[in-house]
Order: structure tokens, then sequence, then C-alpha cells
């Protein structure tokens, strides 16, 4: 899946994808503004979330239209269509499936009516308890509506949008307070009606949500600080673990569904979320370039030059040169214009490996020990045919620097690893991979490293992809990709 801002490496090599993030969901209430071309921008910053589909629907107050197509925000949308979405509220989602299908029907937001209306739902993350959201539908809509879901695929956020239609009550805000305690797993919700827009964020806060002001007046929920910043709304806060919010004409109001038990994940601060993010108060650049720093510390070696895997290895890469006085450089140069071709390459555009987006500056690897800097290893493909170019561009040493640990657990809240048996790090030991990989050495930054780097209390954060300790009960049904390795769940 390739990213919006170039920041992943690993896709580089179809077969060795890098963490694919679930979606980008964004929300906003202006009367003032065109708030379907604030979407689209607001999207267009979120396109590192979810490259598979992007939709927007918006509202005047009467009805909700809906546009939604297969493909990049600036390939679904034109002039055309943005302004044919008229209103004062709007909600956007991009989507990378982590459940459900690659189609233009499990595209977002989707739309299902409500006892005085419609709603349109936009969902980042992954729940872990939809066959008990399948029984509650057949409890409170009937078995004719869970069989038109499973047909349909039977999405979470399909699912969270048909039970939202319960008639029980006579509000969307008393349906949605009524529902979520009911919902598990990881979840950023960005929703609406034809009045009013709504967010909510699951108890653990696993996926970030952010809170921003517009300055003609009106409010947006997103994804990431980013997605405020290209809008021009100024950040207000974090949405809270646990915390339903409804904007109206009559401002922002809060209520809190479920105690917050924050387990903000800790990969958005290694690799997923733009650099440009703030978490929980800390820049993501600077969080990266620390730990690139703090693996300086805990794996030196002596070399003539620090360079990273473009791009999203450069924050730590600079760290790095940083932490070690060894001079920072560019070794390969990036593409920028390659994005995800359907077309297969022949054997000899294989045997050329990554060519087609990273090539070597001959001149600056020459002669000269290395060391490269990434953010990750999934299965290794990709980091092996770099050093296999940089050998071949006559480095004379290749020392490989990862600014994260080994991934040996997958996850189940809206991040698309592969299974356990795929992942390098559970398959070899380090001196293995390094072996495999070509390298004359291979080192990881430490988990302890990594979460001083984030500057975040290590109980505040999910590292279940490092240590298997995971904060929400995984979904029965997904156990078998642990390989029958025991789950430890922590409070």
């Amino acid at each position: 899946m390739p990213r919006g801002d170039g920041m992943l490496t690993h896709e580089l090599d179809p077969q060795d994808r890098g963490p694919q993030d679930a979606c980008g969901v964004f929300g906003i209430y202006a009367p003032e503004e065109e708030v379907s071309k604030l979407t689209y921008f607001g999207l267009y910053a979120l396109q590192h979330r979810g490259q598979e589909s992007a939709g927007i629907a918006s509202s005047s107050g009467d009805k909700i239209l809906v546009y939604k197509d297969m493909g990049l925000v600036s390939q679904v949308f034109d002039e055309g269509s943005l302004s044919a979405l008229r209103g004062h509220i709007a909600v956007g989602h991009a989507r990378y499936s982590t459940t459900g299908a690659s189609t233009w029907a499990n595209a977002q937001p989707t739309l299902g009516p409500t006892k005085h209306g419609t709603v349109a739902l936009g969902h980042n993350g992954n729940l872990t308890n939809t066959h008990t959201l399948l029984d509650l539908v057949t409890e409170r809509l009937g078995a004719d509506r869970r069989a038109s879901l499973e047909h349909g695929g039977a999405t979470d956020t399909a699912i969270l949008t048909a039970l939202l239609g319960w008639d029980r009550y006579e509000t969307v805000t008393e349906t949605a307070l009524e529902l979520l305690p009911h919902v598990e797993g990881a979840y950023c919700l960005a929703f609406m009606d034809e009045e009013t827009l709504y967010a909510a964020r699951d108890p653990q806060g696993v996926r970030p949500l952010v809170l921003g002001r517009v300055p003609s007046g009106g409010w947006v929920v997103a994804s990431e600080t980013a997605a405020l910043d290209i809008v021009g709304a100024i950040f207000e806060r974090e949405v809270e673990p646990g915390e339903f919010l409804t904007i109206d004409a009559s401002g922002v109001h809060s209520r809190h569904f479920a105690k917050a038990k924050p387990k903000g994940c800790v990969f958005e601060y290694v690799y997923l979320a733009r650099p440009d993010t703030h978490i929980n108060g800390r820049s993501l650049q600077a969080a990266r370039v620390e730990m690139g720093r703090q693996l300086a510390r805990e794996a030196p070696v002596e070399a003539d030059m620090v360079m990273p895997t473009p791009e999203s290895g450069t924050p730590a890469a600079v760290g790095y040169a940083q932490g070690s006085g060894i001079p920072f450089g560019q070794g390969l140069v990036k593409n920028a214009y390659v994005g995800r071709t359907f077309i297969q390459p022949s054997q000899t555009l294989r045997q050329l490996g990554i060519r087609l987006k990273l090539n070597p500056l001959r001149e600056q690897i020459e002669g000269k020990r290395l060391v490269v800097v990434d953010d990750s290893i999934v299965r290794g493909n990709t980091q092996r045919a770099v050093v296999a170019m940089l050998r071949e561009s006559g480095a004379a040493e290749v020392h490989l620097r990862i600014s994260s640990p080994p991934i040996q657990w997958p996850c189940f809240y809206g991040i698309d690893f592969p299974t356990r048996d795929e992942l390098i790090g559970v398959r070899m030991s380090v001196n293995e991979i390094r072996d495999h990989l070509g390298a004359d050495s291979l080192s990881y930054i430490s988990v302890e490293g990594m979460i001083a780097a984030t500057e975040q209390a290590e109980e505040r954060l999910c590292t279940a992809c490092f240590t298997g300790e995971y904060p929400i009960e995984p979904p029965i049904n997904a156990k078998h990709l642990l390989v029958n390795q025991p789950v430890e769940v922590t409070s």
C-alpha cells in the first residue's frame, strides 16, 4: 500500500509490505466554510492511513449526500464531485481494509437509517467482538438484518452503522451512548446525521483522535493534528479515551460512556502517523529523532556515514548521526512518482529488485562503511534487497540499525501485520536475520529505549506487537494468528 506522504519503505517489495494502518477519519461542522473541500484536504493529509478508497458525506441540514470510490483521495474527487457535496457538516474517510474485502461496497462513510433520518459513519481501528455485536443486531434489528450484513461481508463499520439505527431511542446520541459500552477493540469514529456531527474514541484510546477549532466558527475532528494544520484549524485537545462528542450549532458537548484506560499504540510514534503530527503533546518527528539517538547509544558502530532507507527511516537516521557523531548522508534516491502498480513485473524487472523506487548514489556509497537506519523489519525482503544494492555499489560495510524492536506478535487493533509465522522476528534470531539480510551487523532499539523516546508513561502505551501483552482481549476467531502462543492480557 503506497503511503501518500511518501513514508512507506516496505511497499518497495509488494511481498514485504510494512505495517498497514486501517484508516483515517475527518469530520467538520463549520457553517461559514465549504466543508467538502476542507474535508478533501483533511483526507489528503491523512492519505498515509489508507489508500484503497476514499469518501465524503455532507449535509446542509435536510439530507445527507455521499460520494465515495476506490482509489486515492486525489483520484476519487474533483471539483465537480466536491461542489455537489453541499452543506455545513461533513465526514470523510480514507480506507485500508483490515476487515472486509477491498471493494466499493465496503468504502466509507457507510450509510444507514435511523429513527428520524440517516447516519453516515467513518471508522478507524478494528473491533474485537464483532460476533457479539452481530448477536446484538439479531436481538435488536432481527435475523434478516443480520443475514443481510453477513451476506455483505459484515465489516465492523457496517455493523456499527446498523446498530446506530435501533429505533428504541429518539436520538442518535441516546442510541450511541447505549451502544458504545458494548463495543470492544480499537475505534475512532466520526459520524453524522442530517444536523449533528459526532465523534467517539474507545476507552483505551488505541488510535489517535483530535479536536480542533475552525477560526471562522466551527469544529473539526481528525485522526491526526496534521489534518487540522492543513485546513487551518487550531488544535484544541485530544478526544479522550471513552469520550463521546456531539457538535452542532450550540457547540461541542462531551459525555463519557466508559472509564478511560489509556493504551495508545506505540507504533504510531515509531511509524504510522505523519512526522509532523503530535500525539499527547509529543512531536512524532522529535520522538523518531530521539529513537535514533537512543539507538546510537545502545548499538554503536564505527562507520563513515549514516543513511536512511527513504523516507520513514530518515528522522531516526538523523538522530543516529547526532548521537554517534558520524556524518549523515543520502545514499539512496527515491522516485516520488512511483505508486502502486498492478502490472506484474517480468523476470528481468524482478531481478532488478527495488530499483524502480530506490536507486543508489554510488559516489556517496563506494568504499564507505555505512549505517543504514530503518523503522522496522517485517519480512525482511526489502532490507535484504537494499543491502545487496549497497554492496553492488561498492559499500565496504553495511550495518543495519532499526528504530523499533523486533515485531513478534500480530495486531488486533487496526494494523494489518502478517501472521505470526510470517514475521522474520519470530522465525529467526537477530544474528540469523543479520545473516539472512547479508548485513555486517544488525541491531534493534530496546523496548525501553523506544518507550523513553515517546515521553509517554509505559503503562499508557500498547506494545503488544513487540511484547505480546494485549490490553484488549484478542477476538476469538483470530486466536489462530497467535500460533498457539500464550496471550497475556494486561489491565
